[in-house]
């Protein structure tokens, strides 16, 4: 065989591989609802979390705040169940950012963490800026408009029952509404297959 059609060979072998790997990324984004931006937050010990430290890891982020009387309550006790059902897989973790800051201090979400009898390298309560949290919210995870993001963020405040499920590439797959069991578990299988991915 001569020099020139080996040449021919490896450039088509290769350009097929290209094209291949183009359509397989295409097809996977296109079941992708977003990509996690970095992101750097203080734990409810104070050490820092970043996006680095999810890298390999299916993910469950929410967005809550230690005092409220209405709908946290609820959405972290059907958290819990998902936390009972995966707190032993390796690969897996669930983010719960606060929205409330200015209340929510890392000795706040120690109180808070502590309350809940929860192992908190699984389950990892984050605060930080709040212009930071929400925007984190609204591009990485897309629970809420970010639309919303019109006025001074003083006076902006997110309240959402919306959790991202991320996959081992820090992309969001789906949004689950937390306060439907239904959708919890859904999201239970769905949670099954990445981490077998």
């Amino acid at each position: 065989m001569s020099r020139k059609a080996i040449f021919y060979i490896g450039f088509f072998a290769v350009l097929t591989l290209v094209f291949y790997l183009a359509i397989a990324k295409s097809i996977r984004k296109n079941d992708t609802v977003s990509v996690v931006q970095p992101f750097e937050f203080l734990n409810q010990d104070g050490q820092r979390v970043t996006d680095k430290d999810m890298e390999g890891k299916v993910y469950v982020a929410e967005f809550f705040f230690t005092t409220c009387p209405g709908i946290c309550p609820r959405m972290n006790n059907n958290m819990r169940t998902v936390y009972d059902r995966f707190k032993d897989e390796k690969e897996f973790r669930i983010l719960s950012y606060t929205c409330d800051p200015e209340r929510d201090s890392v000795a706040q979400l120690k109180k808070y963490s502590d309350s809940m009898k929860v192992n908190t390298k699984k389950w990892v309560f984050l605060t930080g800026r709040k212009d930071s949290l929400y925007t984190l919210a609204r591009n990485s995870y897309t629970i809420d408009d970010p639309a919303n993001n019109v006025n001074s963020i003083d006076d902006q405040f997110l309240h959402s029952q919306l959790w991202a499920l991320v996959n081992k590439r820090g992309e969001v797959k789906k949004i689950y509404d937390g306060l439907k069991p239904s959708e919890v578990g859904e999201m239970m299988k769905q949670i099954k297959k990445l981490l077998n991915e």
